[in-house]
C-alpha cells in the first residue's frame, strides 16, 4: 500500500470516530437532545478559509495578509465550535439545553474532528500528490 492511502484510511477512521462521538452525545438515551448536531456547520466552514486564501496566494511559505486572515477566521471557527456545547450546557434557565455528559462527548468529538481536518491538510498538502491514483 502507498503511504497516502494509508494515510487516508487513517484520516477516514479518525474522522468517523469523531463523528461517532457528536452522535453519542446527541442520541444516547440520557441525553437526547440534537441540539449540539449545530457544530457539523463548523466542521464544514473551518476549511474554507484556508482553501480561500490558497487559491488567491501564489506562494505559501511566505506570510501574507490574506493568509493571516485565513487563519485568524479559521481560529475563530474552531474556538466557536468549542464554545457552542460549552455555552449550550452552562444555559442560564431553569433547566441546561444539554446535559454536562453531552458536552464532554461533543468536545471529545471536536478535537478528534478538528485534529483530522488539520491532518488532512499536512498530508495532502504536497503537490507531489497524484490524485488520478484513486
Amino acid at each position: 500500500m502507498n503511504v497516502f492511502n494509508i494515510a487516508l484510511v487513517a484520516l477516514a477512521f479518525s474522522g468517523s470516530v469523531g463523528m461517532t462521538l457528536l452522535v453519542l452525545g446527541c442520541a444516547l438515551p440520557q441525553y437526547a437532545n440534537w441540539y449540539p448536531f449545530f457544530v457539523i456547520i463548523f466542521y464544514l466552514l473551518s476549511p474554507l478559509p484556508v482553501l480561500i486564501s490558497r487559491r488567491y496566494s501564489d506562494d505559501m511559505s511566505t506570510s501574507s495578509a490574506c493568509h493571516e486572515l485565513a487563519l485568524f477566521l479559521t481560529t475563530g471557527i474552531v474556538i466557536s465550535a468549542f464554545g457552542l456545547p460549552i455555552v449550550l450546557a452552562e444555559a442560564p434557565s431553569m433547566a441546561p439545553v444539554i446535559h454536562w455528559g453531552a458536552c464532554g462527548l461533543v468536545l471529545a468529538g471536536n478535537i478528534i474532528v478538528f485534529l483530522t481536518i488539520l491532518g488532512f491538510f499536512v498530508a495532502f498538502d504536497n503537490d507531489d500528490v497524484d490524485y488520478s491514483m484513486w
